[in-house]
């Protein structure tokens, strides 16, 4: 049955050409090198989401990021599922929530940190892109103070992004990351210079939110500390249906949850951490409770099921038919 397959491909590769051979065609076209416009919007009950991406965060070497288990395991788990085992690269996937006439953006992106390599920083272009304004959004919700989260609330001209904006936010992470006794490590360090440039020009503007708490219609803080000291998911609800913006509970859709016992670089309690996330993702399973995931594949939007000793994310398809 493949005989025609591999005769068609090897006259494709410019073997076996002679008398007979089929001529190039006329027709030519350049490489466009122009990507589809980076935002994606759907509904849940009465709001209606919009994904808005901030780009790439390039990690490297997946093994010096992804910790507790053998190199090789680290790379045959990315094999096995058709990944790069050499390069990692993980999305930004921020969101704004269009609610009772308010708009909620959830965390801001790297703004103009390169700290993670050049392609981060899209966020103002892609909320641009999807038609929302920055002045109209009247919340910022931030899961954690890494710089990833944070660091597009101010510009390089230290001007506020979001002008007309309240912050919500941990006070456990505000305190934490915006303290110059915790430049421990280099990178650290660097993380603390950015979320003092973007979180104490906001200080008189910020709203602390604690566990189990609505802090704004439909929108419930839910504590998942570990990665961060105040790192917190989100349940968003509306008309009777819902999901959690999971942040940081896993920074890969098949690493950490397919093995959720691993541990991540930049971890300030890991082993904490692992308890957070094998809690989280075992209700957000058994509930079948649709997610949100902040560093996931483009959208990031889709469900965890229960495989074994770990979990599987299942991608909820684009629906472009809108």
């Amino acid at each position: 049955m493949f005989g025609g397959f591999w005769r068609r491909n090897l006259m494709a590769s410019g073997e076996g050409l002679g008398a007979g051979a089929i001529p190039s065609p006329l027709a030519k076209a350049p490489k466009l090198n122009v990507q589809a416009p980076y935002w994606y919007r759907f509904d849940v009950g009465d709001a209606e989401v919009t994904v808005v991406s901030d780009g790439w965060q390039m990690l490297g070497e997946p093994s010096e990021s992804f910790l507790g288990v053998p190199k090789d395991e680290v790379r045959r788990e990315l094999t096995d599922n058709f990944m790069s085992p050499t390069e990692m690269n993980i999305e930004l996937n921020s969101f704004v929530v269009n609610s009772n006439g308010k708009l909620t953006l959830f965390d801001t992106g790297l703004g103009g940190s390169k700290m993670f390599g050049p392609k981060g920083g899209l966020l103002a272009n892609s909320l641009s892109a999807a038609g929302i304004k920055r002045e109209d959004i009247s919340a910022v919700v931030i899961s954690h103070g890494h710089i990833d989260h944070i660091g597009g609330i101010v510009d390089e001209n230290d001007e506020l992004m979001y002008p007309n904006a309240q912050v919500y936010m941990s006070e456990a992470d505000f305190n934490y990351w915006t303290d110059e006794r915790q430049m421990d490590l280099p990178w650290k360090k660097t993380f603390i210079v950015h979320a003092r440039k973007n979180l104490l020009p906001v200080r008189d503007r910020l709203v602390f939110v604690k566990d189990d708490q609505e802090f704004l219609p439909g929108i419930t803080a839910v504590a998942a500390p570990g990665h961060t000291l105040g790192h917190t998911m989100f349940n968003i609800q509306s008309n009777g249906q819902s999901f959690f913006f999971v942040g940081d509970i896993s920074h890969h859709s098949v690493l950490l949850i397919e093995n959720p016992r691993m541990e991540f670089l930049f971890d300030t309690d890991a082993k904490q951490a692992v308890q957070t996330r094998l809690k989280m993702l075992g209700f957000l399973a058994a509930n079948r409770v649709a997610i949100l995931a902040y560093h996931f594949a483009w959208p990031g939007y889709g469900h965890f099921v229960k495989a074994g000793d770990g979990f599987r994310y299942l991608p909820t398809p684009m629906n472009m038919n809108r």
